[in-house]
């Protein structure tokens, strides 16, 4: 059997909704033991996003976004404002190798577990902090959401098909999950580093800075000409033809013709070559240049045909093109399928349960999840053998509401 890139890496994920959970599933997928611990009595709010939910042969349901974002992971419930919820993590911080946390500023300095506490107590620890602006300057205790960031970052002055329209939130949490990944980067960059030193770093990134990332051939406009570019809809800042069109059945296809080998391609495929020479279009400056000329000769030519018509001849010819999929109609495609991106999991309480796969493949390396979401506290009781509590301590902690499992819920959670 294949190892597992992460194996023996412990992640303590002290994470909740989408960033953290994102970069903590990444990190599951690559082979880590990541123990997600809920806060109590009600856990991760991705719980209580719902509808939609998964719905088990008994019963049961679960927030279908919660298991979207946690599969692969152990469940801890835990009451970090009690003296043994504190106790209990910093146990699983004697046997972790990482910290994942996105809590807003200074809430874990008062608990004891902010970075300063935890470079003197733990200093081979990578600690990693997901932020809305980041630990620093005049935002950095400011509270952040992704459509905050995406506003704030300039995305949604650029989403959308024209100025003086209803600002336009790109359609997935860009800047969450974008600074999932980040950090996700940058705890497996510590790590390599710690492997040298033998120390712990602080490795930490905000939704907001994920966003500006995101912008960057926007930004690379406005810094060479100090003007701020709009939103064009489907189409590229610096490159045409490079957007959707409508075809002859109503479909929409993108294609991407910009440069001039393919420019020359999708001419001759749409069979009106004087377009390929016309001074108007012949180069990709004059194509920019004239975009909404360009736009409305190559609709008017994509409308004679139907979509499968025109997504034949265009790969026939290796000119980039595809379809504007649904979501069901993505999850259902055959290179989706092919890739693993579509896989079915094990819920102790839902059984086997649809997720997304792991984008990234390691040759001779196993990726992807190897268990479902956990239930609120589903293992709690062996983690704290694990941790070495004695049974009396473990129920004096349950007893305490210091921590929770699904057969002992704390106050205020229904059993």
């Amino acid at each position: 059997m294949a190892r597992s890139l992460l194996d023996g890496i412990r992640v303590v994920d002290l994470t909740h909704v989408m960033a953290g959970p994102t970069c903590t599933q990444l990190l599951a997928d690559l082979g880590a033991e990541v123990i997600k611990v809920e806060r109590l009595p009600d856990g991760d709010d991705s719980r209580r996003s719902v509808p939609p939910t998964f719905r088990g042969p008994d019963g049961v349901e679960e927030s279908a976004a919660f298991c979207i974002m946690n599969r692969g992971k152990r469940g801890l419930a835990l009451d970090l404002k009690t003296e043994g919820g504190k106790r209990v993590l910093g146990r699983l911080l004697d046997r972790a190798d990482v910290l994942v946390e996105n809590y807003r500023a200074g809430t874990l300095e008062r608990l004891g577990f902010g970075w300063p506490q935890v470079r003197e107590r733990w200093p081979k620890l990578v600690y990693c902090s997901i932020t809305g602006f980041g630990r620093t300057g005049p935002y950095a205790r400011k509270g952040g959401f992704d459509l905050v960031a995406q506003a704030m970052s300039g995305i949604m002055s650029i989403t959308g098909t024209s100025r003086g329209e209803p600002p336009v939130k790109c359609g997935p949490p860009l800047t969450d999950i974008g600074a999932g990944m980040l950090a996700a980067v940058g705890i497996l960059a510590a790590l390599v580093e710690r492997a040298r030193t033998g120390r712990g770093r602080l490795v930490e990134t905000s939704l907001f800075e994920a966003g500006i990332l995101f912008t960057a051939w926007q930004s690379a406009i406005t810094l060479a000409t100090g003007t701020a570019p709009g939103p064009l809809g489907s189409a590229h800042p610096l490159s045409a033809p490079y957007e959707a069109f409508p075809t002859a059945d109503r479909r929409w296809i993108v294609v991407g013709g910009a440069n001039q080998a393919n420019w020359r391609r999708l001419c001759a495929i749409l069979e009106a070559p004087a377009l390929a020479d016309d001074p108007r279009f012949a180069t990709n400056a004059a194509r920019m240049a004239n975009l909404a000329e360009l736009r409305a000769i190559l609709s008017d030519l994509f409308r004679r045909r139907p979509a499968a018509d025109w997504l034949a001849r265009l790969d026939a010819a290796g000119v980039p093109a595809g379809p504007v999929n649904d979501i069901t109609e993505m999850l259902a495609d055959p290179q989706t399928r092919a890739r693993a991106m579509v896989v079915e999991v094990e819920h102790a309480s839902l059984g086997r349960i649809p997720t997304l796969g792991c984008p990234i493949k390691v040759e001779g390396a196993e990726t992807g999840p190897r268990k479902g979401p956990p239930r609120l506290g589903e293992d709690t009781v062996a983690i704290l053998q694990e941790c070495g509590f004695a049974p009396a301590e473990i129920e004096a902690l349950l007893a305490e509401g210091a921590v929770a499992s699904p057969d002992r819920p704390s106050a205020g959670e229904p059993a």
